[in-house]
């Protein structure tokens, strides 16, 4: 690469804007309710985050012919542009349409036309030095936006075609690599993840050994907590506490710090779990996600939000969150969620669901067994995750390299 580039650009390569090499087209009117399995290919802005990578020749939807007649069409090598996220990251991530037919484009999306190599576009979109740009000219509050007039304020190295074409051509190779390691990194990862499910639903049946089975409610009790909401939430100096969304997303079987504070003032008006408590959710999209649980090991008490339980007992509390994770626990609660819009498990539901309550020896030998696995699984700072995490990096950091240029005077 360095020798192609000394002999097409000795003194350097020209950096422009994107508007001076290209246009963009604003999408329009396509909604999902209105993709279809047949008819004129059609992108919708929602899934070029969620299902294009850099470059697609088809497209995982259509519309009808008469609804195409009315959208604005991308054309082969022209790069589609989702201009709407929830975040700053994915606010204008792009892939490079090489199919040989025209395609729809929904509306929160643009239509980059050019005529640079397209996929070397569409990975300067998705490198550091596209993102450091970008981020002055994003705009919005809950829906983070950037317009066309913005992106075409953004510059980008233009090299010769061919120099190009072979950045696209190493960074192909290097992402099929980088994906084919991931994938099976991932099934790695998903069968480890099988057998800890495996060994979690083994260990905590206790089967052929005489381990007493007890309702919770005869096990501990339950404190509801009460209501706070994101915005009491501040970035320090306040109250330490758990969100019932978080422990969803952000929480594993145990926590020992809280992700999150709200104001001081608040902290007469709260009710608190306790070191040793479980924190349980008492809705969830699915039955499986009512009663997700977390065992708080931290120093002093956290306050709980009004969808969650703090679970009040005398055993192991990582080994009530690990039985709370089981096959036999999920099925035993799916008795008492009541399904209405959102999922909802109640104290007098969650009192009858019984579990395991082995002597405190073998809770804490079942637990130590677990943890092990559960690093391996679910820690990003160790195991498989890191590894993934590690490739990926690794791929962006190469990538960044490719696009960087001694810019010409």
């Amino acid at each position: 690469m360095a020798a192609l580039l000394q002999r097409l650009c000795p003194e350097g390569v020209e950096v422009r804007a994107l508007g001076d090499v290209g246009e963009f087209v604003r999408g329009n009117g396509l909604q999902k309710s209105e993709l279809t399995d047949a008819g004129v290919g059609a992108i919708h802005y929602g899934q070029i985050h969620s299902h294009y990578g850099i470059w697609a020749d088809r497209t995982r939807s259509f519309v009808s012919e008469a609804k195409a007649l009315k959208l604005r069409k991308a054309q082969t090598g022209d790069i589609v542009i989702a201009t709407t996220s929830e975040d700053d990251a994915d606010v204008a991530k792009a892939v490079a349409w090489v199919g040989n037919q025209e395609i729809a484009i929904s509306g929160d999306a643009c239509i980059y036309r050019h005529k640079l190599d397209p996929k070397y576009v569409a990975y300067f979109l998705s490198s550091d030095h596209f993102q450091e740009q970008k981020v002055r000219h994003v705009t919005g509050t809950k829906v983070r936006r950037i317009s066309g007039s913005s992106l075409a304020k953004i510059r980008i190295p233009v090299p010769p075609l061919e120099v190009q074409r072979e950045i696209v051509k190493v960074l192909d190779t290097f992402s099929k690599l980088e994906n084919e390691l991931e994938n099976e990194l991932e099934n790695e990862l998903e069968a480890r993840r099988r057998q800890y499910r495996h060994y979690l639903d083994e260990l905590l049946a206790f089967r052929g050994q005489s381990v007493r089975r007890a309702p919770l409610g005869d096990l501990g009790q339950f404190i509801r907590g009460r209501r706070f909401t994101k915005a009491d939430y501040v970035d320090a100096g306040g109250v330490p506490c758990i969100h019932y969304g978080e422990i969803y997303t952000r929480y594993g079987t145990a926590a020992s710090e809280a992700i999150s504070q709200v104001r001081p003032d608040m902290a007469g008006s709260l009710r608190y779990a306790l070191p040793g408590d479980v924190v349980i959710t008492d809705v969830g999209e699915t039955v499986v996600d009512v009663g997700k649980a977390v065992a708080w090991l931290g120093d002093d008490d956290v306050a709980i939000h009004d969808h969650c339980y703090a679970f009040r007992h005398s055993l192991n509390p990582k080994f009530v969150a690990y039985c709370m994770q089981t096959s036999s626990f999920v099925a035993e609660k799916a008795k008492y969620v009541a399904r209405t819009k959102v999922n909802t498990l109640l104290i007098p539901g969650y009192a009858k669901i019984t579990i395991p309550a082995p002597p405190p020896a073998e809770q804490d030998r079942i637990v130590a067994i677990l943890d092990r696995f559960d690093a391996l699984v679910n820690d990003l700072s160790s195991g498989l995750p890191a590894e993934i995490k590690a490739r990926r990096q690794q791929y962006e950091h190469y990538r960044d390299r490719l696009l960087s240029f001694k810019e010409a005077a």
